[in-house]
């Protein structure tokens, strides 16, 4: 199942690439050229979600996660703002044109990550493109002491042989692909599959997650728009190492408010995750859509030219 994956993922690849040239070609052809639409989105960010927009070459970006404990408690704890809270800081750089490369540390776990993002096809004005198409991964290195993985003993499979803790059993592994379009000047929406993959996990749990997701903004101001991110983790019998599905990650949403300027965009949301890395929100969010789940949280990216 795994191969068909990896196959049907570079097909798909190769096609798009294929049609890419052959417009590419074609618009050379013509006299007048079409040129990329501009702001698909106001930010590379849309809540936890990766959007298919990278800065120009040579420019900087902070990026500041933030999300709160869950508004369970009301008032006692200012509905979440004074609970557990999950930060992430990163610092991501366009070396050449659609390519941004990136690094942050988060919190929770204290993971670090690396990233890599590449825009493949750009929609344009004309429409000679009509849909805009981004590639997304990152690796994911859990920080935490052996003694926070139980006793240290991780075992291969479900009944299999166990060995001593290693520095792979650290990592995690995210990969996307999105697809996007901007419908005119106040709707832009996207659509992505993803593959998500742990190489160590409890007996009760699998290394690997499929998930579809969906987000958009709806622009009600020159500078401020309406936005919303829902993510779904897959139940496929396939690649699943369990016998019934007892410890299925929960589908989220999120919903918010986006305000930017040509080099900030602050959003500010509520979410049904607590965490910050989209593999871990594939992966583990047992968050249900309502106030034991839901939390408020906060996005701020700032960007510098060079």
């Amino acid at each position: 199942m795994k191969k068909n994956i990896i196959f049907i993922i570079l097909l798909s690849f190769s096609s798009m690439l294929s049609f890419a040239q052959d417009v590419t070609t074609e618009a050379a052809g013509t006299k007048e050229k079409d040129y990329p639409v501009s702001a698909t989105f106001e930010s590379g960010y849309l809540i936890d979600a990766q959007t298919v927009v990278i800065p120009d070459k040579k420019t900087l970006e902070m990026v500041m996660q933030h999300k709160f404990g869950t508004i369970e408690n009301g008032h006692s704890n200012l509905w979440g703002i004074y609970g557990s809270a999950n930060i992430r800081i990163g610092l991501n750089y366009v070396p050449c044109k659609n390519v941004q490369i990136g690094a942050g540390i988060t919190k929770r776990y204290m993971t670090t990550d690396a990233n890599l993002k590449w825009t493949v096809l750009q929609q344009t004005r004309k429409n000679t493109m009509p849909v805009s198409v981004m590639l997304y991964g990152n690796v994911g290195i859990d920080g935490r002491a052996v003694s926070a993985f139980e006793s240290g003993i991780v075992r291969e499979a479900y009944s299999g042989p166990t060995y001593h803790f290693k520095f792979n059993d650290r990592l995690s592994y995210f990969s996307q692909l999105v697809v996007a379009r901007k419908f005119n000047e106040w709707l832009s929406l996207q659509a992505a599959v993803s593959f998500t993959h742990y190489n160590a996990v409890g007996v009760l749990y699998d290394h690997d997650k499929v998930g579809v997701h969906a987000s958009g903004r709806i622009k009600v101001s020159p500078q401020g728009s309406i936005i919303f991110n829902y993510d779904n983790p897959l139940k496929i019998k396939d690649i699943s190492e369990q016998r019934e599905w007892t410890n299925h990650p929960k589908p989220s949403v999120a919903f918010g408010y986006e305000v930017s300027t040509g080099t900030h965009a602050f959003q500010v949301f509520m979410a049904s995750t607590s965490s910050l890395l989209p593999q871990d929100n594939i992966m583990w969010n047992q968050n249900e859509m309502d106030k034991t789940g839901f939390a408020i949280g906060f996005v701020i990216t700032r960007l510098w030219g060079f």
